[in-house]
This record gives C-alpha cells, structure tokens and sequence, in this order.
C-alpha cells in the first residue's frame, strides 16, 4: 500500500503534485480516474490504462498496461508518460517508486470522503485549465442536494466486500462516506480491523498491536447476525457478487430484519467504491437502492 498524504493529489514525498511540464500523455492505474479523465474531455491524452479500466467504453481502445497491482512497467516506460495516475488503496508503491526511478512523474490519490472526491475532480479540471465542465457541476449540484436532504430514518445497512471470510468497511472509508450521504448507516461504522484473522473474527480471542490497515474489518457470521441489518448490498466487486447470490445469502441472514424482510439487494459496485465522476450517477441511484 502506498502511503498516505493530504488529498487531492500528492507526489511521493506527500508534497502537493505540481507538473512540471504540460499533461499531454497520461498512464491512469485507477480505473476510476480513467473514466474522469474522459468524462472532462481530456480522453485523447490517455495513453495506457489497466485491464480494470472498463468505463467508458471508448477507453478499451487505449492500450492496456496490465493489472492495477500488477502493472507492465517496461510497457508503461515505453509510453513515455507526462504524469502516471495512482491511488494509495488500488496500487502498489513499489511499483509507483520504480516509475519515479525511472524519471517519470507520479501523482498519487486517496480520497476517503464525497468531499474529497469531489476536490479531486477540481483539481483536475483547475491542472487542465477547464472552466466549469458540466459533469463536475452536475456533481456539486447533486452532492448539495444530497446534503440537504437526509431521510427520516436510515436503513441499518451490511454491504461486504469480500466473503471466506466475510469483509466490510468501517467509517475510514469513501464507501462509508457515501453509503451515509445516500441515506444508509453502516452497521459496522465503528469496527476496526484486529490482528490476527482469528482475534478479528473471534473479538473474545486476545489481539496483537499492529501498525497496519484497520478500515476494513473481517467479521463472522454471528458477528454480521448479532449487527441486526435491514439491508444487505451485494457489490460486484470487489468481490464478484452475482444477482443469483440474494438468495442464500437471503437465506443464511434470515433471522435478520433484511432477511426476513427479503431486503437482500445486488448493486454495481462501482456505484460505492469508484470515486471521480461515477458519483454523478451513485448520487441518483444509491439513495433510490436504501429508500425501496
């Protein structure tokens, strides 16, 4: 994991990323900055992106430089990039410092808040010289809409990310962020990650101090029972959850209010997790998905 810094961009001494020369080819690791790039009409300056780039889909034809924690570093040096995009979460910093060995330019993200995501949108928009570009004023719009209208009551909401075991994110997170703006709260808003896998499913078992990530809990079943849910969000990612899985899942989580209320529900996941533009569209429908 790379390490952190203020928002909304950084280089890798944590100093904010200043360009020194003009952005004309771009190498995005974060598929969610591809998809912004594009949206404010800088997708002609995007020379690679990953395998995980799928929005929009005019960005399949850019070239592809591998995985987000496996890229082809040779192949993205011989794109000679201005500036390679990279986010703390989604990308290694091994692989961010042997670019910047490698004389190019590296400019990292990790927004953990609506807000902080919005404030990398425009600082994009302000490197590139747009002024006001639609997306980003149908974003602010929303996003001061949402702040105006919070619902009467919130569904308890259990979303995991993983399962075997099963995973979530607690209040550190952007999801979080956004899953309460939406009008949700997160049941495991307040659980920290604990060390080892057998303390953090088994809270009477001792835990062991560790400087390491604790926004990402993993919880057992009695655990996710005991949280009594009203809702269950199913993602698509990052574990791969399929419409068919409301089922059992439905079923293993009966004695829960969402279960015998039936409220097991599928979602994009790039709908919670994808910061940068895509929040135009999960501030019209995630509040839809945790009103019905």
């Amino acid at each position: 994991m790379l390490e952190t810094s203020s928002p909304p961009i950084w280089d890798l001494e944590g100093r904010p990323f200043r360009p020194d020369r003009p952005l004309q080819r771009i190498v995005s690791l974060v598929p969610s900055l591809t998809e912004t790039l594009f949206e404010l009409g800088l997708g002609d300056r995007v020379v690679g992106r990953t395998d995980y780039c799928r929005h929009p889909p005019e960005a399949q034809s850019i070239p592809s430089v591998g995985g987000t924690k496996n890229p082809d570093l040779a192949r993205i040096q011989a794109l000679c990039p201005d500036v390679v995009f990279v986010n703390v979460e989604e990308n290694r910093r091994s692989d961010a410092l042997a670019l910047a060995a490698g004389g190019i330019p590296v400019a990292v993200s990790f927004p953990r808040s609506v807000r902080e995501a919005i404030a990398l949108i425009r600082w994009l928009a302000g490197i590139f010289e747009l002024r006001a570009p639609p997306v980003l004023e149908e974003i602010e719009a929303l996003y001061a809409e949402r702040c105006r209208a919070g619902p009467a009551r919130r569904p308890r909401v259990f979303c995991p990310i993983w399962r075997d075991p099963w995973m979530t994110f607690n209040a550190e997170t952007y999801a979080h962020d956004l899953l309460v703006l939406c009008g949700g709260e997160n049941v495991f808003a307040r659980r920290r990650r604990r060390y080892p896998l057998s303390a953090d499913l088994n809270p009477a078992l001792p835990a062991r101090p560790a400087d390491r990530d604790h926004r990402y809990p993993r919880l057992s079943t009695e655990e996710i029972r005991a949280a009594e849910p009203e809702l269950i969000l199913l993602p698509d990612e990052p574990y791969p959850f399929r419409p068919e899985d409301t089922g059992w899942v439905r079923a293993l989580f009966a004695d829960t209010p969402a279960g015998r209320a039936g409220r097991v529900r599928w979602i994009e996941g790039s709908l919670l997790f994808w910061h940068g533009t895509r929040l135009r569209h999960a501030l019209r429908i995630l509040p839809q998905a945790l009103a019905d």
